[in-house]
């Protein structure tokens, strides 16, 4: 049972982001999901700068640990072992993210040194999860999964720079950021469920 539940570690922290977001958003007051970034939920000053990194990034960083372990562990190819530590490099960077709050306005000209390293550690995110993916691609995997990653990969590249325009333009960034993310974590989720 405990095997089982380390192996699906990856699609549960899938599940919790959204309520752990939602939960917080919820306890923000006039917090807006398509306006505002996730991040802005564990701003400098923000009504659940402390909260959120509890509800949200300490246990997300900690999941997605143990699914990169249970990954690399587990051993089934060169692949799956790099895409493991990848894993283990995302949650770091989920942990860091959330122990130095961004500034409360995410286009300021001078942000605070905690703000630097939550943008690093937001960065290795970033990264890590683009770069597992496309590292299974060239792993063995079925036909359907590799299209499925695909499909992932592509989701997330036009949400990306859809929310790109969207910084540029402060608009609606919160919604793509969600949705980019949420193409990747769908991946992570599919793959956590196909690995188990």
């Amino acid at each position: 049972m405990f095997f089982k539940l380390v192996s699906l570690s990856g699609f549960i922290a899938s599940i919790w982001i959204v309520a752990g977001v939602a939960i917080a958003g919820y306890l923000y007051g006039g917090y807006s999901h398509t306006r505002q970034l996730c991040s802005e939920l564990g701003a400098a000053g923000s009504p659940t700068e402390k909260i959120s990194p509890v509800i949200n990034n300490y246990p997300l960083g900690i999941l997605f640990c143990i699914f990169g372990w249970f990954l690399i562990k587990n051993n089934v190819s060169l692949h799956v072992v790099v895409v493991g530590w990848l894993v283990v490099l995302h949650g770091v960077g989920t942990l860091i993210a959330g122990y130095f709050p961004m500034d409360a306005d995410p286009y300021t000209k001078k942000p605070t040194r905690e703000c630097e390293f939550h943008t690093l550690a937001g960065l290795l995110m970033l990264v890590t999860l683009v770069l597992a993916p496309v590292i299974m691609l060239f792993g063995d995997m079925s036909p359907n999964f590799k299209l499925f990653t695909v499909i992932c990969l592509l989701l997330f590249l036009a949400f990306m720079v859809k929310m790109v325009q969207e910084y540029k333009n402060r608009g609606r960034i919160g919604l793509y950021q969600r949705l980019s993310y949420g193409a990747q974590l769908l991946w992570l989720g599919g793959f956590s469920l196909v690995a188990s």
